[in-house]
């Protein structure tokens, strides 16, 4: 049976496990389940033994793909079929640790949007949450939709504040109101013997069918995507007048796209930014809270 890593019991001085380390370190601020999901998926013998194996079939299948793209643009495109394809393969082959963390990420992104658009004064910004409940959820077109909805959040409010004039800047009244504090685990998540695969493992195995399936365009927007945390971790750290969170953001220079070779890395540093940005703003809620302060909602 394996050892829990999480008891520290269990800690061995001579053969110390890295993910216990880091799961007890609290320099970086992240949700405890997700910190928790996250050390496990890393400890798992799918990230040990899978995804060495997954990241080389992954950039061979790439390579192949994308020269089938150029001769055969319009070959295979369907979203549609991409997304069940998706949704099958989460709920069977996907670690419930991976899928926790994957269905978070949904959320969490929605939030920090809504927050950035609740508190601008002056402006006012549509944004599309995307909270799925459900494997279902994943078939109308979720991944490919969280990727629009973060470019067209970004044009919007841009295109919104040059025609206003407005800035963004320090607000001193939050509003936190759609920050939430749960844990998200409104989901059971399988956990058949073919539940077995950790994050990056799952997102090395599905990146070629995300290329295959998406036109040129779709594919490369969504790897480029990844890079706006750092857009969006401005507009935030702008509203909060502290910049030296952008410290925790690793994705960066969206004006200099990366290789789609990588996304899969990207990817997880993505959904980590994302957590950090997020567990940021519900500590602030939860001081103004304790403070006795009540966050009035933007009309």
């Amino acid at each position: 049976m394996k050892k829990d890593i999480f008891e520290i019991a269990e800690h061995d001085s001579r053969d110390p496990n890295p993910w216990l380390a880091l799961y007890l370190d609290n320099s970086i601020p992240i949700n405890d389940t997700t910190k928790r999901a996250l050390m496990s998926d890393n400890d798992s013998r799918s990230a040990r033994y899978l995804r060495p194996l997954l990241v080389f079939w992954s950039k061979i299948t790439m390579f192949f793909i994308h020269v089938l793209k150029f001769f055969f643009p319009k070959l295979f495109n369907s979203s549609r079929f991409l997304h069940i394809i998706l949704a099958w393969g989460l709920k069977r082959f996907v670690s419930p640790s991976a899928n926790l963390l994957i269905f978070r990420h949904f959320h969490v992104g929605s939030e920090i949007l809504e927050f950035i658009a609740g508190n601008i004064e002056g402006v006012e910004v549509k944004t599309s949450p995307l909270k799925p409940k459900d494997f279902n959820d994943v078939k109308d077109d979720l991944f490919l939709n969280h990727d629009l909805n973060l470019f067209n959040f970004v044009i919007n409010l841009n295109s919104e504040l040059k025609d206003k004039n407005v800035t963004i800047g320090f607000v001193e009244k939050l509003n936190t109101s759609m920050i939430s504090e749960d844990q998200f685990d409104h989901i059971k998540f399988p956990n058949k013997w073919t539940n077995i695969l950790d994050l990056r493992s799952a997102i090395e195995l599905f990146t070629p069918f995300y290329q295959l399936f998406l036109t040129a365009n779709d594919f490369v927007r969504a790897s480029n995507s990844l890079q706006l945390d750092e857009t969006i971790a401005v507009y935030v750290s702008q509203i909060l007048g502290t910049p030296g969170h952008l410290g925790l953001v690793n994705n960066k220079h969206p004006m200099v796209p990366r290789s789609t070779y990588s996304a899969a890395y990207n990817l997880v540093l993505h959904g980590l930014a994302a957590e950090t940005l997020h567990e940021i703003l519900v500590n602030i809620k939860k001081e103004n809270v304790s403070d006795g302060i009540m966050m009035p909602k933007k009309k």
